[in-house]
C-alpha cells in the first residue's frame, strides 16, 4: 500500500476529513473519521505533513497530531480558500488544505500552546463581561432617565445611581425598583468579577519577565503586555516590525498596478481586531497627556499632532508602538528612548566648520 505523506484535515465538531496524497500526487486517503478514530488513524500512520485552518479547535488538533510525530502547518482559512475547487463541502475542504501546506510561499500561523490558550481566554472573558457591564449600566440609565433621574457620567455616576437603587431612595417609584433591582444586582456582578480579572491578569504580569520588559515601552500596560504576549508569544512568526504592524491591520492597504504604488488612506484592520483595539487605546491615552503636557510629549508626537488631526495621530502612535513591541519582544532588551536627531545644517559651510559624518 503507498503511503501518504502529505494530508488536509477539514475541522469539525465530530466528523472530520481526511485527505492524504503520495508524494507522486496519487490520492491515497479521502474519508470521514469520528473524532476518536481521527487519532487513532494518525496514530498508525508514518509521519508526514498536516495542513489545517487556523479554526476552532485547531491548535488543540496541531498539539495533540504533533505528538504523534506528524508536521502540522496551521493556516490562515482566507488562504486556503484559492484552493477550493468549485462547491464548497467537506471533502474539497480538505483537498484544499492538502494542496495549500505544500506550497513554498504559503504563510502558517503558530501553534498555541496550553498556557497561551488559556490567556487569550482570559482576555476574551473579560472583554465580553465588560461589554455585559456596559450594556447593564446603560439600560440602568435609561429606565432612571424615563422618570427623570440622572447621574454624572462615568463609572462613579454609576456607582452612585446602583446604590440609590439598592437602598429604594425614595425618589424612584417602587413599581420601577422591581425592574431596577435585578439590574443593579447583576451590574455588582459584572463588575466585582471584571475586577477580579484585573487583578488575575496583573498577577500573571508581574511574574512574567517578557510581559514587564513590555512595560517598559511608553503606551504600554499590563493588558496590552498579557494581550501580546497571548496573541503572538516571542513574535518569531514575524520578519519584521511592519509585518508584526501589518497583521494587527495598523498598516494602510496597498494597491499597485501598472508599475505605481498607491497606499489607500485607511488601514487594513486585519489580523487581531482585539489586540488592535487595545493598542489604539493605549495610544489614545498617551495623547491625551501629550496634549495636556506638550513639554512631555516626544518631539514626533508633537509634530504629528500639528500637521494631522487627533484621530490619524492615534492610529500612528499606535503603528508605532505595535513596531516597538516587537522590537523589544526580539532583542530581548527593555525599551530606550532615542535621543532627538539633531538635523545637519544644509547650506555652505562655514571656514574652518567641521563637515558633518
Amino acid at each position: 500500500m503507498v503511503e501518504a505523506i502529505r494530508y488536509g484535515v477539514d475541522l469539525a465538531k465530530s466528523v472530520f476529513q481526511v485527505h492524504g496524497v503520495a508524494a507522486d500526487g496519487t490520492v491515497v486517503v479521502s474519508r470521514q473519521f469520528r473524532r476518536e478514530a481521527l487519532r487513532t488513524f494518525f496514530a498508525g500512520q508514518p509521519p508526514g505533513l498536516i495542513g489545517l485552518e487556523a479554526c476552532g479547535s485547531a491548535h488543540y488538533w496541531g498539539r495533540e497530531l504533533s505528538a504523534l510525530g506528524h508536521a502540522v502547518r496551521l493556516m490562515p482559512p482566507g488562504y486556503v480558500k484559492p484552493y477550493v475547487k468549485r462547491n464548497k463541502n467537506d471533502r474539497s475542504d480538505a483537498e484544499a488544505c492538502c494542496e495549500a501546506v505544500s506550497r513554498p510561499t504559503m504563510r502558517f500561523v503558530p501553534i498555541k500552546s496550553v498556557a497561551q490558550q488559556g490567556r487569550r481566554g482570559l482576555q476574551s472573558t473579560r472583554d465580553l463581561l465588560v461589554r455585559q457591564r456596559t450594556q447593564t449600566g446603560n439600560a440602568l440609565r435609561g429606565l432612571l432617565y424615563e422618570m427623570g433621574l440622572i447621574g454624572a457620567k462615568g463609572s462613579g455616576g454609576l456607582v452612585e445611581l446602583v446604590a440609590r437603587i439598592e437602598v429604594g431612595r425614595s425618589d424612584i417609584p417602587v413599581a420601577m425598583l422591581v425592574a431596577l433591582r435585578p439590574l443593579a444586582a447583576h451590574w455588582r456582578g459584572l463588575d466585582a468579577t471584571v475586577r477580579d480579572l484585573d487583578r488575575q491578569i496583573a498577577a500573571e504580569v508581574k511574574a512574567d519577565a517578557v510581559a514587564r520588559r513590555l512595560m517598559t515601552i511608553p503606551m504600554v500596560g499590563p493588558m496590552i503586555a498579557h494581550a501580546v504576549i497571548a496573541a503572538i508569544g516571542d513574535g518569531s512568526q514575524f520578519a519584521s516590525a511592519r509585518d508584526f504592524a501589518a497583521w494587527v491591520g495598523l498598516t494602510r492597504h496597498n494597491h499597485d498596478t501598472g508599475g505605481k504604488a498607491r497606499l489607500t488612506g485607511h488601514i487594513s484592520k486585519a489580523g487581531d481586531r482585539d489586540l488592535r483595539r487595545l493598542l489604539i487605546l493605549g495610544a489614545s491615552a498617551g495623547l491625551r497627556f501629550a496634549r495636556a503636557r506638550p513639554d512631555k510629549a516626544s518631539p514626533w508626537l508633537r509634530g504629528l499632532l500639528g500637521r494631522r488631526p487627533v484621530k490619524v495621530a492615534m492610529v500612528a502612535q499606535a503603528a508605532k508602538t505595535a513596531r516597538i513591541i516587537w522590537a523589544v519582544l526580539r532583542s530581548g532588551e527593555p525599551y530606550q528612548a532615542q535621543p532627538p536627531r539633531r538635523r545637519q545644517p544644509t547650506g555652505p559651510v562655514a571656514p574652518g566648520q567641521p563637515l558633518a559624518a
